[in-house]
């Protein structure tokens, strides 16, 4: 059976910025999935397998706050980072918890998003039972 990559699961409404995203996961050896709303992620088959989750805080319907909060809720709390246009929102973004791994003010540069990726795969890891 081949070797399983990590998943990481990118929901923005600005195209360009999920496929930046997706294109960077890839080549650092990751599967990465992209949606373009909260919705579409919630309703994606493999929530459970997704190691973590990038997503826009303002986007038009659901927010990524609110997805993260309706994660939870569900018990489906994955390792987050959330990415904003709007620095003031970092604010907010801090206090809602541990699985919580950043808050990146757009644009960002790829090692701090590859720095909270890779904080995202340690709580990841931390929670599963070895195979």
């Amino acid at each position: 059976m081949p070797t399983k990559k990590p998943l990481i699961a990118i929901v923005d409404d600005d195209e360009s910025m999920r496929e930046a995203i997706k294109g960077l996961m890839r080549s650092m050896g990751f599967d990465a999935e992209t949606f373009s709303s909260a919705d579409n992620f919630l309703r994606f088959p493999h929530i459970r397998c997704t190691a973590c989750l990038v997503t826009d805080i303002n986007m038009p319907g659901m927010s990524g706050l609110d997805l993260h909060r309706r994660l939870v809720a569900l018990g489906k709390s994955i390792p987050t980072v959330l990415i904003t246009a709007f620095p003031e929102k970092n604010v907010r973004a801090s206090a809602l918890g541990a699985d919580i791994v950043g808050c990146l003010t757009k644009p960002f540069g790829e090692k701090v998003l590859l720095d909270c990726i890779g904080s995202a795969l340690a709580l990841s890891n931390n929670g599963e039972s070895g195979s």
